[in-house]
């Protein structure tokens, strides 16, 4: 489908890039982990691998609460095809 049809029928365009996941050992030794681009989704693990496995799992949960909730979840465009 092209962008101008999906425009035309109403439907929210995005664009397929990855989520960056933003990471900082703070002063105490732990280490957060953020996703920019989904308000609030910020993780704290005593690692690195932790923390980024603790964010990544909360953004999953965030996009599914969206969808559940009938919310855009533009994130999700690239993952799902419908069959007509």
């Amino acid at each position: 489908m092209c962008g101008s049809n999906a425009l035309a029928r109403g439907q929210a365009l995005a664009i397929n890039v990855p989520m960056r996941v933003e990471t900082e050992l703070e002063d105490d030794g732990r280490w957060i982990a953020e996703v920019i681009s989904i308000p609030g989704a910020m993780a704290y693990g005593t690692t690195k691998a932790e923390a980024v496995a603790k964010v990544e799992a909360l953004v999953l949960r965030i996009l599914a609460d969206k969808v559940e909730h009938g919310e855009e979840a533009p994130q999700l465009s690239k993952v799902f095809s419908v069959a007509v």
